[in-house]
């Protein structure tokens, strides 16, 4: 892998091309992700470049008038945090990831700067987030299962149907699907499309849906297949 970047989801919208046909894209503010550390086959026993994205506030300790100890920002940056964000020159992230890029010992801690013009447009991207959470949810909802009859002398309309054998072994096997949490897991969508770039704004527009909320964290990584 030579080419990835974190991003945060701004939305969707709709572009034309020349030929006037509509497009909808998905709208990723990809980086500026800074490097932090380089990890080497010496020091660490693998090669890896890590990188962090968007500002994050330490954490403060403060005390109150009568003397007692207050934390002020209590999901700030720790001591730890914001002393490896300085030994790389730059201040503490918010998302820190790692890319095992076929070229990392081209990058520098302190020096390095991932930015949107890692990629081209047209290239094909593998984009991975965590999906929107639904909450409580049924087996037709979470998993799409079809439900039962619709008449009156129906004695179940949305039920799961079995849950398993009534015979040895008379239990729910591993895997079975049924009600529970949906969504809130982390997906991944190959193949997609880079439409555009704005390299000033380090701004990416990917052809079609990408998972997650507004404001969500996405790794942006170069396609491992294509079509």
């Amino acid at each position: 892998m030579k080419k990835a970047i974190l991003a945060e989801k701004v939305g969707m919208t709709q572009i034309f091309d020349e030929k006037g046909v509509l497009t909808p894209v998905t709208v990723l503010q990809a980086g500026p992700c800074a490097v932090l550390q380089v990890k080497t086959v010496e020091n660490d026993g693998y090669e890896a470049v890590q990188v962090g994205f968007k500002e994050k506030k330490e954490k403060v300790t403060t005390k109150d008038g009568a003397g007692k100890k207050v934390i002020r920002n209590p999901h700030g940056a720790t001591k730890a945090e914001v002393g490896h964000a300085k030994k790389a020159g730059t201040t503490p992230k918010q998302f820190v990831r790692e890319f095992k890029f076929e070229n990392s010992a081209e990058y520098k801690a302190g020096e390095s700067v991932i930015t949107a013009d890692i990629f081209e447009e047209g290239d094909k991207i593998d984009v991975t987030a965590t999906s929107k959470g639904k909450g409580y949810a049924g087996g037709m909802k979470r998993h799409g299962l079809k439900s039962g009859p619709s008449g009156h002398g129906s004695k179940y309309h949305r039920h799961a149907g079995s849950n398993g054998p009534a015979t040895t072994p008379g239990r729910v096997r591993k895997g079975k699907k049924m009600a529970g949490h949906a969504g809130s897991v982390r997906v991944t969508v190959q193949n997609l499309e880079i439409v555009k770039i704005d390299k000033e704004n380090d701004v990416i527009l990917v052809k079609g849906a990408v998972p997650g909320p507004k404001k969500s964290l996405v790794i942006v990584r170069e396609t491992v297949k294509s079509n």
